[in-house]
């Protein structure tokens, strides 16, 4: 029996013993759902079945079998290119390799200190970029640990050499194996967790459009869980509303949910802090929208004061040091993969100009940072008079439709595309000449996106921080979908992006930037 089966067959067992449940006639667009009511006469045990937590269970072992064998491999390279270097070396490989291998229970308890096998159930986002740093640790970590013990016993001497060899090499393909062990558990039924959201407000509903629009987080979202929901939105009438929170225990059992967002409802605060304690015994992953989220960024921390914890937001500025460490990254990176890329470029230019009649680069000006103007690079991607057929092509916009943004002008299949533009479009390739606006200093590598004059006007009052920063070739914006996200997200993005940096988040944000490029390739974002 696959797994797939064994969990379905699974499910159809537990829905046998479930109260009955709505049927989809009573949950027609446009009508509140009828969900669980408190009235039902079938009474559930108090007692309620512990959730199996199957993505951790699943991800963990395979984030411990890429450990094991990228570490494995590493150290067998580093033998390699560099035992024969000593005559101590080259006479006991063997022993050397019983020793590593009996170390290698205690590079995973390292690797559980780090929590580094805990992220991928307790986080829907949780990506290897979230935890290069805790990977860069636990590698420096255990090498010298396992220098230090063959030093004391006297089993086998390591040279310097072997063991920085072994170490650059293990950094590389211990993160290396645990993107391919995450993208090979993503494709398993078992990484899918069942989700609540309570609250069916703006919030909740905010929460589950964010959701839907990504895949790869693994949740497939059962429903809203709310009293007094407001009117779903038009994309979220597919979403079933489950019923009261005070039946949420229930929903949970009934409906096999594995992680409950706690999104903003009508219920009062004592009402949701005892449906969150009650939570808690159900042995499910609990998520809680915090208020006034959209100024609270990653960098926040948390502190307590006799007991009461308090979230610590930093000064709202950027000190010439962090400005300093920004540009540094930005030239020495940008200017690195100039040169990489530089036969691919021409290559490129080429395509466009054999395409289409035209210039290869196509020049627009953009709101650069402190409220300055600059001409952005990009290669073509249209026809040489797009702007004048712009008119003609109007109605085409997604926009311009009811429920649409005005401010924003976006075509599915743009008809004046030229066919390597729609190449080139569709995996980011038209941005890379911006590199060179890197280089003279009008643009970074991370951060906010650069707008056009016609869209910059609508961004008034605390948005116009987001011009403190260069814009960026990359960042949250495209990270987490690009076009998909609504003018005003985007804003607020941009704002929790500049006033919560940090060197770091550049470095996470250009690291996920390649797998968000091939998701959009593929129709995933």
């Amino acid at each position: 029996m696959t797994e797939g089966s064994a969990r379905a067959e699974g499910s159809v067992a537990r829905a046998e013993t479930a109260p009955p449940l709505p049927d989809d006639s009573e949950l027609r667009p446009g009508r509140i759902g009828v969900g669980l009511h408190a009235a039902d006469e079938q009474v559930l045990p108090v007692q309620v079945r512990r959730a199996t937590r199957r993505r951790g269970w699943l991800v963990a072992r395979m984030l411990v079998l890429a450990d094991l064998t990228a570490l494995l491999t590493a150290f067998v390279a580093a033998e390699t290119f560099f035992g024969g270097r000593t005559d101590l070396g080259a006479v006991q490989p063997e022993l050397e390799l019983l020793v590593f291998l009996a170390s290698l229970p205690g590079w995973v308890i390292v690797a559980k200190v780090y929590g580094l096998y805990d992220r991928d159930d307790e986080r829907m986002d949780h990506s290897t970029a979230d935890e290069l740093t805790g990977v860069f640790h636990l590698v420096t970590v255990g090498a010298w640990l396992f220098y230090a013990f063959s030093w004391f016993t006297g089993l086998v001497q390591l040279d310097f050499e072997k063991l920085l060899g072994f170490w650059a090499m293990a950094v590389v393909l211990v993160a290396a194996a645990r993107a391919f062990a995450r993208l090979a558990a993503r494709r398993s039924l078992w990484y899918l967790q069942n989700a609540v959201i309570v609250g069916a407000g703006d919030v909740g509903q905010l929460i589950g459009r964010k959701i839907l629009r990504h895949p790869e987080y693994g949740l497939n979202v059962v429903g809203f869980v709310d009293g007094r929901p407001k009117e779903r939105h038009e994309d979220l009438r597919h979403l079933t509303l489950l019923g009261p929170p005070e039946r949420l225990a229930e929903i949970v059992r009934t409906y096999d949910v594995e992680r409950v967002i706690v999104a903003f409802s009508n219920a009062t605060h004592v009402e949701t802090l005892e449906l969150v304690r009650a939570v808690k015994d159900l042995d499910v992953q609990i998520d809680i929208v915090p208020r006034l989220f959209e100024v609270v960024g990653s960098s926040v921390g948390i502190h307590t004061v006799e007991g009461i914890p308090l979230v610590g937001m930093p000064p709202l500025r950027l000190s010439n040091g962090s400005r300093i460490l920004k540009r540094a990254l930005d030239l020495t990176l940008s200017g690195l993969a100039f040169l990489l890329l530089a036969p691919f470029l021409v290559v490129v230019a080429i395509a466009i100009k054999l395409d289409s009649p035209g210039p290869v680069f196509f020049r627009q000006v953009r709101r650069g940072g402190a409220e300055g103007l600059f001409r952005i690079y990009k290669f073509r991607t249209m026809t040489v008079d797009a702007d004048e057929r712009k008119e003609e092509v109007a109605h085409l916009n997604a926009h311009a439709a009811p429920g649409g943004d005005p401010r924003m002008f976006k075509i599915q299949q743009d008809p004046r595309v030229t066919r390597v533009g729609a190449i080139a479009r569709r995996y980011s390739i038209d941005e890379l000449p911006q590199l060179i606006n890197v280089l003279l200093g009008q643009m970074s590598l991370v951060g906010p996106r650069p707008l056009i004059l016609d869209e910059d006007q609508y961004v008034e009052t605390w948005g116009r921080r987001r011009l403190d920063l260069k814009p960026g070739m990359t960042g949250l914006w495209q990270v987490l979908g690009r076009s998909e996200i609504p003018f005003g997200e985007m804003v607020k993005l941009d704002y929790i992006y500049v006033t919560s940096w940090s060197l770091w988040s550049d470095i996470r944000l250009l690291v996920r930037t390649v797998p968000a490029i091939f998701r959009a390739g593929s129709g995933l974002a």
